[in-house]
């Protein structure tokens, strides 16, 4: 039996949030529950889940210690003050904004590179990715410096 989990979509409401939202679906990723976290003036939104319609809450107002994974993308500012809290809370981190890029403690991954470094997210509780374009590079980077080196 494949375990399930919980999951908090922060910026739900945003392109790149919705997008997280399709793709969990798409891929059928064991999902508990998804929760659709936005900013205050988003709440009574709805936003699409598979064949049914998501409510979205209050980031400000979320519990953290319900959900086993938070996906951050609503911007550096937002994952400053919340994936913290996030963390501290239980719940692993992957954020998509370019707060942590830089953070020596934070893992910085792209799996099909340096997929290793996701343990180190004990660290913080928290991974970051790099921004689009910088994953497609590496990606494609990764198997000429196997190969041959750089």
């Amino acid at each position: 039996m494949t375990h399930a989990f919980d999951v908090a979509v922060v910026g739900a409401t945003g392109i790149v949030g919705e997008a997280l939202i399709e793709i969990l679906a798409e891929r059928k990723f064991p999902v508990g529950k998804v929760h659709a976290l936005a900013s205050e003036r988003s709440v009574g939104q709805t936003v699409v889940f598979g064949n049914r319609r998501l409510a979205v809450k209050d980031l400000a107002a979320f519990d953290f210690s319900t959900v086993q994974i938070g996906l951050f993308s609503a911007g550096a500012s937002v994952s400053a003050e919340y994936a913290p809290k996030a963390a501290a809370a239980g719940c692993i981190v992957i954020d998509n904004t370019s707060r942590f890029r830089y953070n020596d403690d934070i893992p910085l991954v792209v799996p099909e590179v340096n997929g290793e470094r996701i343990a180190d997210y004990t660290n913080k509780g928290i991974i970051a990715n790099p921004n689009c374009s910088t994953i497609q590079m590496v990606v494609a980077l990764k198997p000429i410096y196997d190969a041959v080196g750089i």
